[in-house]
């Protein structure tokens, strides 16, 4: 039996939350038309996009810290498990809750880069995810972590830039992946 349409339409305050969500969503995209085209900008966003991809950045970073002590081994190892862990809920259990389409390219250009453009539902942004789950397991108990938090935040709005994702799915992306980490490092402790 199908829903009824009460069951189906947004209530008024349903609405007005989706109209100020769009809202944000295109204004964010329009400050970001202000450098859209430059080149620097433009590879510099779908750099960070392309690396950052499957969580690579992560895992290298990761690797390259594992190979300078025991201690890091053992960090560099829960990071990828975790980061693991984290794209199969966030990719595989959460975004299959909600089926948002991802941003039209709208240009007459056609992108300056290739890029790859996941399949499922936009929201939300699982390198926004994935980039902040890696800094609040990256950041614990080192003094650079203001770095890892300056990478994750220019990753996660590459994602906007290269729209491949609208803004408020890169700060939905970004709310999860700190409470993931934060919950990893509260499960799975370093000495």
């Amino acid at each position: 039996m199908p829903p009824s349409p009460s069951e189906t339409e947004p209530t008024p305050s349903q609405t007005e939350f989706l109209e100020r969500v769009a809202a944000f969503d295109r204004r964010v995209d329009e400050l970001f038309d202000r450098v859209r085209g430059h080149k620097l900008a433009d590879r510099a966003f779908y750099l960070a996009s392309e690396l950052a991809d499957f969580s690579l950045l992560w895992h290298i970073v990761g690797t390259a810290r594992g190979l300078t002590s025991e201690k890091n081994t053992n960090e560099a190892i829960r990071l990828s498990v975790v980061l693991g862990a984290e794209s199969v809920l966030v990719n595989g259990v959460i975004k299959s809750f909600f089926r948002r389409t991802r941003p039209e390219w709208t240009s007459e250009i056609a992108r300056p880069h290739h890029l790859r453009t996941p399949l499922s539902s936009s929201f939300p942004s699982g390198h926004a995810s994935a980039a902040f789950t890696a800094a609040t397991l990256l950041s614990e108990d080192d003094p650079k972590w203001p770095l890892y938090y300056a990478a994750a935040l220019f990753v996660a709005s590459s994602r906007t830039y290269v729209k491949i994702h609208h803004a408020s799915d890169v700060v939905a992306g970004i709310a999860t992946g700190m409470v993931l980490g934060r919950v990893a490092r509260r499960l799975w402790r370093m000495r």
